[in-house]
């Protein structure tokens, strides 16, 4: 194979994966919504991931409060397989460990949506998750 026809070729599959990397985040997030602040501008799915695992702390000089849905849920499970690409088992490991190093404490549980966007609204810098259908006019949506 020449050298261009290579170079063409390696462009081309290069092509194919980010528009399957894409089109896999493009997916509706089966549902789930992430919600935050008036003070928190639009987030990508990275930058949600880092902060529900703990590495991110701060967007755009704002301090992040983190809030998720009570453990067993399904809003829950699909947060973190969607976000996280990890089941419950697992993310509780992970925080296991952070905690027991000294690297911080999982997010904050909230048991209703309705306090999930209570406190998101009323709570600078705060992001939490909720159910699409639960949707209000006038919600700082981050992330779909």
């Amino acid at each position: 194979m020449t050298m261009p026809a290579l170079r063409h070729r390696t462009v081309m599959l290069i092509w194919l994966l980010l528009l399957a990397t894409s089109m896999s985040g493009a997916r509706a997030a089966d549902g789930v919504v992430v919600i935050g602040h008036p003070s928190v501008k639009r987030l990508d799915a990275t930058i949600v991931t880092r902060i529900y695992t703990g590495r991110v702390i701060e967007v755009d000089g704002v301090s992040i409060t983190a809030i998720n849905a009570p453990t067993g849920t399904s809003i829950r499970n699909r947060f973190l397989q969607v976000f996280l690409n990890q089941d419950e088992d697992k993310y509780t490991a992970y925080w296991t460990v952070r905690r027991y190093i000294g690297k911080g404490a999982p997010p904050r549980e909230m048991s209703k949506s309705g306090d999930i966007i209570r406190f998101v609204t009323s709570t600078p810098g705060a992001i939490g998750y909720i159910e699409e259908s639960e949707l209000q006019p006038g919600l700082n949506v981050l992330l779909r």
